[in-house]
């Protein structure tokens, strides 16, 4: 558990790097010191024109030439995210602390071989959650189901890379891990973790509320030239025997990267 938590709080560390993020709208010629800022991540030049959102306010703005932008006001934990064609997209979970200051966003160019699969937020589960939840306060939409499946294909190239199922941003996850880092309030319950499936085989669980959580996609059951197919299973809480309680989440910028 502490080898998760210093991946999670290494992630963390790494978004806001130098006190620095990027959230921009008809800024210009300002002090780049005290700007919100989007940048290419390796060559670190600003990007004009990439969409930041935050979907909890139904908010959206673009970037200027020199990559700045403005946030609006910022109350509690919300999901930003960044869309740049010719770009991965990229999310990170804010607060009011964190968007009080400068922030600096370095994103990634996309590979010929990515996938989106999906860029805009879902939300898995039932609709029933407390307000002790991790997250619920954030949630915006209602429940499509405690399932998400998509198919999609994958080029014939993939196979002689590294290839990766990119969560951008996951809020709502309610297990004993999260509960125990601090990431909810509930104090009689836990749930257990949402679940991840490639073509019907399980990849992997997710302990842990965060950003851009990278999980390894075997080669061996990647179908070239066919349908693939990602499942998302919501948890469900453990604690009820009743009925089954699914474990309300919400996920943005959803992808596969190949390296």
């Amino acid at each position: 558990m502490k080898k998760a938590a210093l991946i999670f709080i290494m992630t963390l560390i790494l978004a806001l790097q130098s006190n620095a993020a990027t959230v921009s709208g008809g800024v210009s010629k300002v002090d780049m010191n005290n700007a919100n800022r989007v940048v290419d991540a390796v060559t670190n030049a600003p990007i004009g024109n990439a969409r930041v959102s935050l979907p909890k306010y139904n908010y959206s703005t673009y970037t200027d030439d020199y990559g700045t932008f403005n946030l609006g006001k910022v109350k509690g934990p919300t999901i930003m995210s960044v869309e740049k064609e010719g770009y991965r997209p990229f999310s990170l979970t804010i607060n009011d602390t964190i968007a009080a200051r400068p922030i600096v966003l370095g994103i990634q160019k996309s590979n010929i071989s990515d996938v989106v699969i999906a860029s805009d937020v879902f939300h898995l589960g039932d609709d029933n959650y407390s307000e002790a939840s991790s997250g619920a306060d954030t949630f915006r939409l209602r429940s499509s189901g405690p399932y998400f499946s998509k198919t999609f294909m994958l080029k014939p190239e993939s196979l002689s890379s590294n290839n990766y199922l990119v969560i951008g941003s996951i809020i709502g996850v309610d297990t004993l891990m999260a509960r125990s880092m601090g990431q909810n309030k509930i104090v009689n319950s836990y749930a257990s973790p949402p679940e991840i499936f490639f073509n019907g085989a399980k990849i992997a669980e997710i302990q842990l509320n965060g950003d851009n959580q990278k999980i390894r996609i075997p080669n061996n059951l990647i179908r070239s030239g066919q349908q693939n197919e990602i499942t998302i299973k919501a948890g469900r809480n453990l604690m009820q025997t009743a009925y089954v309680d699914y474990d309300d989440i919400e996920i943005a910028n959803l992808s596969i990267v190949s390296e």
